[in-house]
């Protein structure tokens, strides 16, 4: 039996390092109560009949060691307490990881619409956009209360903590399943602003996409006015106002290139176009500048023939001026004889701005060239218009003093046609229609009559026939805007 007992003590200490872990110093030896003991056991077998007393001495001594090491489970929880304890930890634990996820969501869900918020305050202005600002700063102020909260409700327990007791893991469970809840809550309302953000986002994101496209057409069509200019200056045409525009457009191409970035999607945008605009003007003016310079040739030759001509045409006029002299009353022809020292005048002026195209065609300077024919274009219509005058007056005189009649008929025809319209479904005529009318009628009467005598004014005869008919005309139009107004 004392053998026995040696064996045990042997396999039960040696192998287990009671003393290792009685001490926590790895191969350290029996301790002293350890060797009293084993000395009893041993002083015990010697005496042969103490062997059973002294195992039974020894024996409670080794278990009350042992047991700890069998339970610790190599220095993990304890598990006194049952598993009610373990589970509420369990529980304390789930309500931390809904709540590390909740805010994980959460802070996912502020970064992406921060983005949002961030696109949209680039490209939009408006009041809607200012206040979309205004609430995601409050939404993002009460985004950091609850954050806070979740955060000191996970500072305040430790889960993980051995002496973590039953109350304290349900009190933390409550604590954490608060924080969760108020975060899901704030995550909502974050998701229903987000959703209200559609339209402006949509907006925003539509010019966005035409940025990087309208910057590189401004590019493009600044390289082809470039192009375009010197093809032309290749040809022998300088071109130097087209160039000074050109040149212009360079601040506003770096301005471009520097991006939205610094100055904002909107005005890049419009700067983008008015550079499209500005550049393509230059490039269509460049590419027609050789067809240009071949019309003003072509204008200043056709313009020096026609001064030449009006020149010629003016030189008959004093032979036609003789002739009313001679048939017709001064009346008839007053207002025509200074026509050809006007026609002489106004050929000088015209072959005078002609030269002075021609020098500004030859220093290119097309606009002042295109200017200068226009004005020569003007007085040769002008002084045509005199020149012709005097031959058409003659003509009329003559077709008047053979048949005076066909006049008066023309004047009489159009005052009945007023006339007739005036009645057309009334009884009486409008005064407003009749007595224009019935003066009409007296003025036609009264030009007869100025036809009587040895010299009459054929000229002032044609004018007041004229006049009657134009004031015919009048009434008409006013009788028929006034119908067309009441059938509306």
């Amino acid at each position: 039996m004392g053998g026995a007992g040696r064996e045990l003590i042997g396999s039960c200490v040696r192998p287990q390092g009671v003393g290792e872990w009685a001490s926590g110093r790895p191969g350290t030896s029996e301790t002293a109560r350890e060797r009293d003991v084993a000395s009893d056991v041993r002083g015990g077998a010697a005496s042969g009949g103490g062997s059973v007393v002294g195992l039974v001495l020894v024996l409670p001594v080794l278990v009350g060691a042992l047991l700890p090491l069998s339970f610790a489970g190599g220095g993990g929880r304890r598990w006194f307490g049952g598993g009610r304890q373990e589970g509420q930890r369990a529980e304390a634990q789930a309500a931390k990881d809904a709540a590390a996820a909740a805010f994980y969501e959460l802070d996912t869900a502020q970064r992406g619409l921060r983005i949002t918020i961030e696109t949209i305050t680039a490209v939009d202005g408006s009041p809607e956009a200012r206040r979309a600002v205004e609430q995601f700063a409050a939404l993002g102020r009460r985004i950091d209360e609850v954050s806070h909260a979740y955060i000191s409700a996970v500072d305040a327990h430790d889960l993980d903590r051995d002496e973590l007791d039953a109350g304290t893991a349900q009190r933390a469970r409550g604590e954490l399943v608060r924080a969760r809840e108020e975060l899901e809550r704030v995550k909502g309302e974050l998701d229903r602003f987000e959703s209200g953000l559609a339209p402006l986002l949509g907006r925003a994101e539509t010019q966005l996409a035409r940025l990087a496209p309208a910057v590189e057409r401004a590019r493009q069509a600044l390289r082809g006015a470039s192009e375009a200019l010197d093809s032309v200056r290749g040809t022998g045409l300088r071109a130097d106002d087209l160039a000074a525009r050109l040149a212009a457009l360079g601040p506003e191409l770096t301005r471009l290139n520097e991006g939205a970035g610094r100055h904002g999607v909107a005005e890049t945008l419009e700067r983008a176009d008015r550079v499209l605009r500005d550049a393509e003007a230059v490039r269509a003016e460049a590419e027609r500048l050789p067809e240009r310079a071949a019309e003003i040739d072509k204008r200043l030759v056709s313009l020096r023939t026609r001064a030449q001509a009006l020149t010629t045409r003016a030189e008959a006029v004093e032979p036609v001026l003789s002739e009313l002299r001679r048939r017709y009353s001064a009346a008839c022809w007053q207002d025509l004889q200074h026509v050809p020292e006007q026609a002489a005048g106004a050929v000088r002026q015209a072959e005078e701005r002609l030269a002075e195209a021609a020098v500004a065609r030859a220093e290119q300077r097309w606009p002042d060239a295109t200017a200068l024919l226009s004005t020569v274009r003007a007085l040769l219509d002008t002084t045509g218009e005199a020149v012709s005058a005097a031959g058409d007056r003659l003509r009329r005189l003559d077709a008047v003093a053979k048949d005076p009649t066909a006049e008066t008929d023309r004047a009489r025809f159009a005052v009945r046609d007023a006339q007739r319209l005036a009645m057309e479904g009334r009884s009486r005529p409008d005064p407003r229609h009749a007595g224009p009318l019935d003066e009409a009628v007296a003025r036609i009467e009264r030009a007869v009559e100025g036809l009587e005598g040895r010299h009459p004014d054929y000229w002032h005869f044609l004018m007041e026939l004229e006049a009657v008919r134009a004031e015919a005309a009048r009434v008409v139009a006013a009788i028929r805007e006034e119908r067309g107004a009441g059938a509306h």
